[in-house]
């Protein structure tokens, strides 16, 4: 693109200079004659006084050699004149012959017509041009005054004009190339770097971008460009997301398995079970941190999506009560007794409690009891798992994705599931002591989508304006 410009510049460039260049000499030759001829009208005007007067042969000559600055001139005085009798062939004589001073270059017909016309002419001679001015002299004859005008006089200054003028076009042919390689470079950059980002791009480098420079079109390219690589980030991000979050979801049958698989007993093949459930939650859990390298999103709730809590809550709890039953554990369920809508979806809700509820049965000890609680307010829905564990000694870590204890096996990828399903509707999630004395995950599930204000302590949230009372809980049975 860069040369294409020059070489369309350079033509451009030239077309123009050859169009105005060519008249231009042509008119500088012009001058340079009409002045030479010029100069030979004002020599020859020189003597016309004289010629006026007298017609004495020695007379003119004298006036011929200080009016003319060569041997260029010339006077023809036709035959017939009174006063040209002094130079006839006797003092007396009746007939006066013409009087011829200096050389004559020009021929006879064309100062016999220069004199018959009574207007100046000018002719072609060897090694030049001649001036034929005609004269009135006092006796009513016309005389005739040749100028010789060379042809060095005619071109005199000419080539040191062409130069110069050839010189001119010769600069704005480069200047008009130098412009244009500007202009092409600040055009080819910006397309450069568009190429190198695209190749990047393709190359797998996410977060290369193209700045937004240069002409009007590619700036536009550029920010198509940007927009285009930030939403194959977000396709991918979103990608590995659901990847991760289908992979975690795999953790509650897990659990179950694992569970089931250890109330075996010995034996070879209760060991075996119980090699292969480890392994498939080492692979799980690789799944789940591969997956989990770009970073996450808040998941969007679609319009019109909702669900029952309490429904929801009911459910799980069953299905989690039977495996409490099988370890010991006390469990308790409050505010499930009348419907809790949350603009969430179903399927989210499940995996976010059981994403919980599995933490539960994977970091605390058999015997552990835990318990779910639902706050229905008037635009806010609270839903609290808490469990007699030893707690989380660093929230902030246990919530940060991808910072959970090596040593737990955790990936903190189950918590990072309740934290998007809460901020999806404006609200958010915090971890601290529960009533039990080990953990509690309090979900504050916003109802009409406004940013709460967070106060308090031990994880508590606070709204700027006070809701309404929230349910008692119900005293549960399965706890003393």
């Amino acid at each position: 693109m860069r040369w294409a410009l020059v070489k369309v510049c350079v033509a451009v460039t030239t077309m123009v200079v050859v169009a105005f260049a060519v008249p231009l000499g042509l008119v500088i030759r012009e001058m340079a004659r009409d002045r030479a001829f010029s100069n030979a009208e004002r020599e020859a005007a020189a003597i016309a006084p004289a010629l006026s007067i007298t017609t004495d042969r020695v007379q003119l000559e004298r006036v011929v050699a200080s009016a003319a600055s060569d041997a260029g001139m010339a006077v023809h005085i036709p035959a017939g004149d009174p006063e040209s009798a002094q130079d006839g062939a006797g003092a007396g004589a009746e007939e006066q012959q013409a009087l011829d001073i200096g050389r004559q270059r020009a021929a006879d017909k064309d100062i016999a017509t220069t004199r018959r016309l009574g207007r100046a002419s000018t002719t072609e001679v060897p090694g030049g041009s001649t001036l034929l001015q005609p004269v009135a002299l006092s006796s009513g004859a016309i005389a005739v005054v040749e100028v010789y005008v060379p042809e060095s006089e005619v071109t005199n200054g000419l080539g040191t004009a062409w130069a110069v003028l050839a010189g001119v076009g010769a600069a704005l042919v480069v200047g008009s190339v130098a412009v244009a390689d500007r202009l092409g470079v600040r055009m080819v950059q910006p397309a450069q770097r568009l190429v190198e980002s695209a190749h990047e791009l393709g190359e797998g480098k996410l977060g290369a971008r193209v700045p937004e420079e240069g002409p009007t079109e590619l700036r536009l390219a550029a920010v198509a460009f940007n927009s285009m690589a930030d939403q194959v980030v977000q396709l991918l991000a979103n990608e590995r997301e659901l990847a991760a979050d289908l992979s975690h979801r795999l953790r509650t049958p897990l659990t179950v398995l694992r569970l089931n698989a250890a109330s075996l007993g010995d034996g070879p093949a209760a060991e075996q079970t119980r090699a292969a459930v480890a392994q498939l939650e080492r692979e799980v859990d690789t799944i789940i941190r591969t997956a989990r390298d770009a970073k996450p999103q808040t998941a969007a709730v679609g319009a019109g999506v909702g669900c029952d809590a309490a429904e929801v809550v009911r459910e799980r709890m069953d299905f989690w009560s039977a495996l409490a039953e099988d370890e010991g554990r006390k469990v308790r369920v409050a505010g499930v007794d009348r419907p809790v809508r949350i603009p969430v979806a179903r399927a989210d809700l499940v995996a976010a409690l059981d994403a919980l509820l599995g933490n539960v049965f994977r970091h605390t000890a058999e015997g552990t009891a835990f318990a779910v609680d639902v706050h229905n307010g008037e635009d806010a829905v609270i839903v609290l798992v808490s469990d007699a564990g030893p707690g989380i000694a660093d929230p902030e870590a246990a919530m940060a994705r991808g910072r959970g204890s090596g040593a737990d096996g955790s990936t903190g990828l189950g918590l990072d599931i309740v934290r998007r399903l809460a901020e999806s509707t404006g609200g958010d999630v915090r971890i601290g002591r529960s009533v039990l004395g080990g953990t509690e995950v309090r979900i504050w599930i916003q109802l009409d989508g406004r940013e709460p204000e967070r106060r308090g302590h031990r994880g508590s949230v606070r709204r700027r304006r006070p809701a309404r009372s929230l349910p008692t809980f119900n005293r549960p049975r399965s706890l003393p």
